[in-house]
């Protein structure tokens, strides 16, 4: 079962350099690596390149593992690949902590987990892409239509990836909520009281961020 690891840099060797590092000690080698460098070839912002990636990627399925995020541990693709579904899922470490991933169907609330720790099979993908209107959340309406085309889940209790903080979504978290309220909105989707739960997360974090990593440890 081939992978495709897409992995969008710009302007970051340090942590590109991580990347390289983790896919390359990955025990699992059946996999080819996409990697999309705005510095190389510019392009129209994340999801312009992130869509490039998915042009270019041959393998049955696709994650994405931008630079400076790292795979949870040497083995996790064999322990990934050894299952098949339309769509793969689990938790992530993010500053040292577990952060456990919610069910799918939990999609309308917000991102259910990091979405390098989601694997998509391309031929469900099919001529889905990045819609790139949204700057911060294409990925969450990218896969909330993804989800639409699913008949398999799979949800794994392993963390799957190493998130890098600080990058765009972080330092836009408002932006974000926004994005996705819209998002909702369009799909006619319920939005009820999703934003503010988002903030109060967002603030919790800042505040208390081990009440907010033992939360979501949890699964809450």
């Amino acid at each position: 079962m081939k992978l495709s690891i897409i992995t969008i840099t710009k302007s970051n060797p340090h942590g590109f350099a991580k990347t390289k590092h983790s896919v390359d000690s990955q025990t699992y080698s059946d996999f080819e690596w996409v990697v999309i460098d705005g510095d190389i070839e510019p392009d129209n912002g994340i999801y312009d390149a992130m869509n490039k990636g998915i042009n270019r990627a041959n393998g049955d399925y696709l994650i994405f593992m931008n630079a400076g995020d790292e795979f949870a541990d040497e083995d996790t693709l064999l322990s990934i690949l050894k299952y098949q579904a339309d769509f793969i899922y689990g938790d992530a470490i993010e500053e040292n902590y577990l952060k456990k991933s919610k069910h799918h169907t939990q999609i309308t609330k917000g991102m259910i987990t990091h979405h390098q720790s989601m694997i998509y099979r391309r031929s469900v993908i099919g001529d889905l892409r990045y819609d790139e209107k949204y700057i911060i959340a294409a990925d969450y309406k990218f896969t909330i239509e993804y989800l639409g085309r699913c008949r398999s889940f799979l949800k794994l209790d392993m963390p799957i990836c190493i998130f890098e903080t600080g990058g765009v979504s972080q330092q836009n978290a408002k932006q974000g909520r926004i994005e996705q309220v819209q998002i909702r909105d369009e799909l006619g989707l319920p939005n009820a009281a999703t934003p503010y739960r988002q903030w109060v997360g967002q603030v919790l974090k800042a505040i208390c961020p081990k009440l907010y990593c033992g939360l979501r440890k949890q699964g809450l």
